[in-house]
């Protein structure tokens, strides 16, 4: 279920900032953090900051520029699951992003932990038909855990963090969050990341409920045939060995 629209606001508290960076560079290496090695992509004119910030950080993240971005999308899906990392498309505003929108919605009914990026008409020319304008948000916003827009340039490493946390947070799923072009071309000292900061396998793993277990053993224990189907999550969680 969709966490709702949001407009952009802070996430991060309030730290020393760090050197001026275009948000680009800020995205990456919020997606590095979070273990990303690679970029899935359709190269598009709103999101050259997220490329130059991959081919600049160091070491480059991997960039696969496919040939359709429902393709990036999926690509991104199959390297979460395999990984067990969050995967990373990165899409160009309007129809990059409605291209996206059905693989978005496997991502969605899979409960993948998948980050979409895109880029976005800019703020100062917004509802005079810019380029590729569309109110993304609103129309991700059904099939994703939250899709919102961040305007601010020295808040983009913050918001990208954010939409990894929450894609991969049991019960885990896409997150779509775009950018103001300002945003992403601008360059600002960003607030540095706050010092013991949680990312996925560093937080307290929620337990099962005790009776919950029980009922299931007792169930198990008497039935002829039993069979168990489990959920992806178990896999996302390293937890195989332990149903076995």
């Amino acid at each position: 279920m969709a966490e709702g629209t949001q407009e952009s606001g802070g996430t991060s508290s309030a730290q020393a900032p760090g050197p001026a960076r275009h948000g680009g560079a800020q995205a990456v290496a919020a997606a590095r953090r979070h273990g990303v090695s690679t970029m899935f992509t359709l190269s598009g004119g709103h999101v050259f900051p997220l490329y130059d910030g991959a081919v600049k950080a160091d070491p480059a993240m991997r960039l696969v520029d496919v040939r359709h971005e429902q393709t990036a999308v999926f690509a991104a899906e199959a390297t979460a699951r395999l990984t067990r990392r969050p995967g990373l498309a990165v899409l160009t505003a309007g129809p990059g992003v409605t291209n996206g929108v059905s693989a978005i919605t496997t991502a969605h009914f899979n409960g993948s932990p998948v980050v979409i990026l895109a880029g976005r008409a800019p703020d100062y020319r917004w509802g005079s038909g810019s380029l590729q304008e569309i109110d993304h948000p609103r129309l991700l916003s059904p099939v994703t855990k939250r899709a919102w827009t961040e305007h601010q340039a020295d808040q983009v490493g913050a918001a990208a963090d954010e939409a990894f946390r929450l894609a991969t947070t049991p019960h885990r799923g896409p997150v779509f969050l775009d950018f103001a072009l300002e945003a992403l071309f601008g360059e600002a000292a960003a607030p540095a990341v706050p010092a013991g900061g949680s990312h996925p396998g560093e937080g307290p793993a929620a337990g099962p409920d005790p009776d919950s277990l029980d009922a299931i053993g007792s169930l198990l224990a008497g039935a002829s045939r039993p069979v168990l189907v489990l959920g992806s999550d178990v896999w996302l969680d390293g937890a195989e060995a332990a149903a076995r």
